[in-house]
């Protein structure tokens, strides 16, 4: 995968949180995912291990995230 994306092929959404169980990102972050910004990117890649923690989400093994 990309350095620009935390995707890890771990494509589940958790149905309590809507958060992706490998990455963190909500299905509509996914969606456009590739019509955002580099920057909006990197800031949504920032957030995404506190946004994980708080849902009480832990990454899967080998995530960058």
């Amino acid at each position: 995968m990309s350095k620009d994306t935390p995707c890890i092929a771990v494509c589940m959404i958790d149905p309590k949180t809507k958060l992706c169980f490998g990455c963190g990102r909500t299905l509509p972050e996914i969606a456009r995912w590739h019509a955002m910004e580099r920057s909006e990117r990197l800031t949504v890649m920032t957030l995404l291990p506190a946004r994980m923690a708080e849902a009480g989400l832990q990454p899967l093994a080998g995530s960058k995230a």
